[in-house]
């Protein structure tokens, strides 16, 4: 089997399997869990955290040793990584969050739930919407919501599967299992962000089976990404550091930006924080036992 193939089977393993696993949790066990998810998210954040600053930042610095101008090539694209999916989930949100009516001047300047995350809760203002009025206008922006939706959710996982591609990679040259262990994560980091998804479609109707098969589908795009971190990370040493640093940089930003400081709003304890240390823990043995 090439490498290409088995990075794409890995990749949907940990994508639409685990999506799809939360999904299915999500549909059977509906009740409140958000102190459960909180800690997952915080878990699967530490883990992420340690894969990226001691392994695929690590690869990407050890590409061209020495060089002073290779570090800030390094560094500058792992900020655009960081920078361009902050300023596409900015881009969304501000298209969307007035449209919610939770959402107003006093909540918090990030996601303080899961379906705040994907968008799921402006798609379900606009299918109350149309549920209520049943007009073409309403069918049209209940459309667009779930394109919506479909975005957001891709944007989220895209990166992802970057991270991925590029660590299987760096591991065809360095003969590392950062590639395993970064889907691993992803695929436990998955299960929660399903569950998001599968909740409010079943609470909206729809059939059990139809809400998990959709959910799973949703992950997709994580193949997608790993595709593209593979196929940059083939070309060169230079392409290789490339797409380590620019997956690093999306991936710190779904750490900072939306993983850590969600998890702490979901359980305003002490709690999220040891479960980012414990991750952290795991990573490092993870990737050096």
């Amino acid at each position: 089997m090439s490498p290409f193939v088995l990075v794409i089977i890995i990749t949907a393993i940990a994508g639409v399997v685990g999506t799809g696993l939360g999904g299915l949790i999500g549909v059977l066990f509906t009740r409140n869990s958000e102190k459960i998810v909180s800690l997952l998210l915080s878990f699967a954040g530490g883990v992420m955290l340690s894969i990226v600053c001691l392994d695929l930042l690590s690869d990407a610095l050890s590409q061209v040793p020495g060089s002073v101008g290779h570090v800030f090539f390094v560094v500058a694209m792992t900020a655009v990584g960081f920078g361009l999916i902050y300023l596409l989930n900015a881009f969304v949100d501000k298209k969307t969050n007035p449209q919610v009516k939770h959402i107003d001047k006093n909540h918090p300047k990030t996601a303080d739930q899961l379906s705040e995350l994907i968008h799921s809760d402006h798609y379900e203002e606009h299918k109350k919407e149309y549920e209520q009025t049943k007009e073409q206008k309403s069918r049209r922006q209940l459309f667009i919501a779930g394109l919506v939706m479909a975005f957001a959710i891709a944007l989220h996982n895209f990166p992802e599967g970057m991270v991925i591609g590029a660590s299987y990679a760096s591991d065809a040259v360095t003969g590392g299992i950062g590639g395993l262990a970064t889907a691993i994560v992803i695929g436990l980091h998955n299960i929660p962000e399903g569950m998001a998804v599968s909740v409010p479609l079943v609470a909206g109707g729809m059939g059990k089976a139809k809400a998990t098969f959709l959910t799973a589908i949703t992950g997709a795009p994580t193949i997608l990404g790993a595709m593209l971190g593979y196929f940059l990370g083939s070309l060169s040493p230079v392409s290789l550091a490339l797409s380590l640093s620019f997956a690093s940089g999306a991936m710190l930003y779904v750490v900072f930006g939306e993983l850590l400081p969600e998890s702490i709003l979901m359980w305003r304890s002490k709690a999220p924080a040891f479960a980012m240390l414990a991750g952290l823990l795991v990573g490092v043995v993870i990737l050096f036992v």
